[in-house]
């Protein structure tokens, strides 16, 4: 009788696999336009983008729901996670057009502004996108 073979490795997570991925908020009308305009930027298809409703798809990385409903979340392959406006000049380095615009927000006070703009934007998201889709 032979030794049984080792185990095989683990499988990679979805972000290593996959590359980075946006998760949002599907039923936001202010998140679905962002994730538009983010899908015509993002011209060599390397975002994968998965509602935060999406259940199955979010489970695999680990963060809590009420996190997830609170901000978008941006997993990069190397397993780093970037919520809300932090994720933004992460976002923009990915799009060869836009990644002039990362270097800005490491100018001085401007990332914390725009952690207070984005959290203001999303206690308020739903009221802000009458008339637009989603809720």
């Amino acid at each position: 009788m032979s030794p049984m073979p080792p185990p095989a490795p683990p499988m990679p997570a979805i972000a290593e696999t996959r590359g980075p991925t946006l998760i949002y908020d599907g039923e936001c009308g202010v998140c679905l336009q962002a994730v538009a305009l983010l899908k015509r930027w993002d011209r060599e298809h390397v975002l994968h983008f998965v509602p935060f409703q999406d259940g199955a798809a979010v489970a695999r990385f680990g963060i809590a729901l009420p996190a997830l409903a609170a901000a978008m979340h941006l997993i990069v392959p190397d397993g780093r996670v970037f919520a809300g406006a932090d994720a933004i000049p992460e976002l923009l380095r990915l799009f060869p057009g836009k990644r002039w615009l990362s270097p800005l927000f490491r100018i001085p006070g401007v990332l914390p502004l725009a952690r207070r703009i984005y959290a203001w934007i999303a206690i308020r998201r739903h009221c802000l996108v009458r008339g637009m889709g989603g809720r």
